[in-house]
């Protein structure tokens, strides 16, 4: 692309380059449509989601940031299997409770394919947090900075923009055209490849209001004078984004717009991406960051005209997002191990054999304790307890076996994902599914990453008859066991 930009036809620079922005026209918005499948938005209990995150385990982070607003993005699944990413602010943030409930109460209402939605939030006592829609395959700084195996094809990124353009019409459209700090870890990918725009950004960030910790390099400057966020602003940042995506690097705006004075083209694009694009393609995209990047905030433009202009670049429209972006699809699946079949088709008897095989070893680093002889009397009752629930499990006793581990996980002394796990086949075997179902959720938040407990997971849901919620369990077992095994063939 470095190459090819050097011959970018610079004579809409002058004429374009400071000129004021008219609006434009309708156009039909498919990004405007709003998403039926999305539950509404509702108040959580912190032990809701402090088990959905097993614990706010420290395997389940997917971010920490924020000088101005600590906070802490944990990824997690609710009862229901729904994915979700639950973000925990330091207790000195949102100190006022009904503001908090108030603003994410505003921003829950909204509902769209373009928008990483926000289902709920949680604010007892100083304990505030916000849940949304989980996305599994990370951020656009990740995969236009820091990618591993290929850079982002140029049809991508004009995806990317158009995508984060009509998210920005239509929450304009809803009365929340104020995004804070829009930047390319605002971006996320779905499990199709698609782009998002993360929901947390359309809240205030911390108690004083402030709305961006970036580099002031990349600030609006009339933020820099008034301290306030306007939609004029937030363009000024979706401008920044072009820059990102032109250049594949964070390019500071002033310097971006002297290489484009200076038609030093060649600098602020990607070489990456030499001979995908016209030199139309590329004056285009660059004369609309300059636009979005003026001085003067209304000789910017507005979302909808970005929408416009950014339509009839869009190429490759016919090809799924997770194509380009080379990531599996959501769609596929790994082959399921003999424990992931046998948890497919519901046989009881093959899972029962495989948790007689592996017997403890998945507990080690959780349940140490069992290894070992115990000294009091109510430990070694406990112990007991176990170990004739085992016997009742191998003898498929699984009456008994319920009994006898229900009075090991009430004594509460130690914890024991194999335990839940040898629980719920039992009541599975009885007929009681929801219990079993409670108890490889449990199993789960004792061991966030086993993948035994996703798989007794699916095997309840199918009992369940929720085979749609069975079929995301599986492939969560599936996936957790493939990097099980992948770990184990490292070492």
């Amino acid at each position: 692309m470095g190459c090819q930009c050097s011959k970018l036809n610079p004579c809409c620079w002058d004429s374009q380059f400071k000129a004021a922005v008219l609006e434009a026209p309708d156009v039909e918005n498919e990004g405007n449509s709003e998403v039926d499948d999305i539950p509404a938005f509702r108040e959580f209990t912190f032990e809701q989601l402090k088990n959905a995150t097993s614990g706010f385990a420290v395997e389940n982070i997917v971010s920490e940031h924020g000088e101005k607003a600590p906070n802490v993005v944990y990824k997690g699944k609710l009862e229901n299997q729904r994915r979700i990413a639950v973000k925990r602010f330091n207790r000195m943030a949102w100190p006022d409770a009904r503001q908090f409930l108030e603003e994410a109460r505003s921003v829950g209402q909204l509902r769209n394919q373009r928008l990483a939605n926000l289902l709920g939030c949680c604010y007892e006592e100083d304990e505030r947090l916000l849940v949304a829609e989980f996305m599994p395959n990370e951020t656009l700084a990740k995969h236009l900075f820091h990618w591993d195996k290929q850079p982002m094809k140029w049809p991508m990124r004009l995806r990317v923009v158009l995508h984060l353009a009509q998210a920005l019409e239509y929450c304009t459209n809803k009365g929340r055209g104020l995004y804070h700090d829009l930047n390319a870890y605002r971006v996320l990918f779905d499990e199709d490849g698609n782009p998002r725009l993360s929901s947390f950004g359309l809240m205030k960030n911390s108690r004083d209001g402030k709305s961006y910790s970036t580099n002031l390099a990349f600030t609006p400057p009339e933020y820099l004078r008034t301290g306030r966020v306007t939609p004029e602003s937030v363009i000024y940042s979706f401008g920044t984004l072009l820059l990102d995506l032109l250049s594949g690097k964070h390019i500071p705006p002033s310097h971006a717009l002297d290489l484009i004075r200076d038609r030093n083209l060649q600098m602020l694009t990607d070489s990456c991406l030499e001979g995908q694009f016209s030199d139309n393609d590329g004056t285009e995209l660059v004369r609309l960051a300059s636009r979005c990047l003026q001085y003067e905030p209304r000789e910017r433009p507005n979302p909808k005209s970005l929408v416009t202009a950014l339509t009839p670049l869009q190429k490759e429209t016919e090809v799924p997002s997770y194509v380009l972006m080379g990531i599996p699809h959501s769609g596929s699946c790994s082959p399921l191990s003999p424990l992931g079949e046998a948890s497919s088709r519901g046989d009881l008897t093959a899972i029962h054999e495989v948790l007689e095989k592996i017997s403890y070893k998945d507990d080690e680093g959780v349940a140490n304790e069992l290894s070992f002889q115990m000294w009091t009397d109510q430990m070694q009752e406990t112990l007991n307890s176990k170990k004739k629930g085992d016997v009742a499990f191998k003898q498929k006793d699984f009456g008994m076996a319920i009994e006898c581990y229900s009075q090991f996980i009430d004594v509460g002394t130690m914890v024991s994902p194999t335990v839940y796990a040898r629980r719920s086949l039992s009541y599975l075997m009885n007929d009681m599914p929801q219990e079993a179902l409670n108890d490889a959720m449990q199993a789960q938040v004792v061991s966030p990453v086993w993948y035994v407990a996703s798989y007794l997971q699916a095997a309840a849901l199918n009992a369940l008859g929720m085979e749609n919620e069975a079929q995301a369990a599986l492939k969560e077992g599936s996936t957790l066991e493939a990097k099980r095994n992948a770990t184990a063939g490292q070492k």
